[in-house]
């Protein structure tokens, strides 16, 4: 079973940055991407950004687009989402998630198409 472990929300000002952690561990060789979706209170999980497991190759969001990165470390077995300018829009409980088909297209922003989650951390923008 592949775990997901997410850490590094918290609260923070608007304009602010954070960096998000998802850690993997179980049966992994199969991942063929990974990445961050989130959930705002009252809407339905969207997604944020994701990472191409083999090429490093990203995909965003246009919210995303020039304020968050992610990215990967192949070693350690775990992503990362830099998350710079933050702001109140983007509260929400972050979830990682992993995918072991390959994506194509807009299949890389449909929560369907990940097959594993982690458990999420909070992430609140606020003055």
């Amino acid at each position: 079973q592949v775990q997901l472990v997410e850490s590094g929300g918290g609260l923070v000002q608007p304009g602010n940055s954070l960096r998000l952690s998802c850690a993997a561990s179980g049966p992994t060789s199969a991942t063929y991407a990974r990445g961050w979706f989130r959930q705002a209170p009252g809407k339905e999980r969207e997604f944020v950004a994701a990472v191409n497991w083999g090429d490093g190759s990203t995909h965003y969001t246009d919210s995303a687009k020039g304020r968050f990165t992610v990215s990967r470390d192949y070693y350690e077995n775990t992503i990362y989402l830099q998350m710079n300018g933050l702001k109140p829009d983007d509260t929400g409980v972050y979830y990682c998630a992993a995918a072991e088909k390959r994506l194509y297209g807009s299949s890389w922003f449909d929560r369907g198409e990940y097959e594993h989650w982690g458990q999420g951390t909070q992430v609140t923008v606020s003055s």
